[in-house]
């Protein structure tokens, strides 16, 4: 299972325990945001990407869209958005419960600056019923991000 996967990865913090699992769904921002009582703003979506090697994961704030210009400055290329099957097989998580942790393969995540306004944010754990709580800092960590981009609108 996805959420094991992500489990496993967690456990290097001592995290794991933290997951929080849901009898009810948090596919999506405003499921999660629900499901949680946050503001969907807090959930931590996991976009997936193609880009000319593989793929890339890009973090970004629950009320943040892409911005088509901005990534293409960030990245040298239009966003083109995996499919559901392509996410399944890059990341080891289905749409719903992608998250930066337990991946199926290394990938490049990046963290969008949208997330930084908050003390606070609840990625998904690998299933469409899990989030964590965790700081920037720590989601950069865990994630092992490559850095912080700015490529989306619509936030601020």
């Amino acid at each position: 299972m996805s959420i094991e996967q992500a489990r496993a990865h967690l456990q290097k913090w001592h995290r794991e325990k933290d997951i929080l699992e849901f009898s009810v769904s948090s596919a999506t921002v405003e499921l999660a945001a629900r499901a949680l009582g946050v503001e969907p703003a807090r959930i931590a979506k996991t976009l997936a990407f193609k880009s000319d090697a593989d793929a890339l994961l890009v973090v970004t704030a629950g009320d943040a869209r892409v911005d088509n210009k901005k990534f293409k400055a960030a990245f040298g290329q239009k966003p083109r958005m995996l499919t559901p099957e392509e996410t399944l097989e890059f990341t080891g998580h289905a749409v719903g419960g992608v998250c930066p942790f337990g991946l199926k393969k290394e990938l490049p995540v990046y963290l969008d600056v949208s997330l930084k306004r908050f003390k606070t944010i609840f990625p998904a754990c690998g299933s469409s019923n899990s989030a964590i709580e965790l700081t920037c800092t720590e989601l950069e960590e865990y994630a092992k991000s490559r850095g912080w981009v700015d490529v989306c609108r619509e936030w601020q």
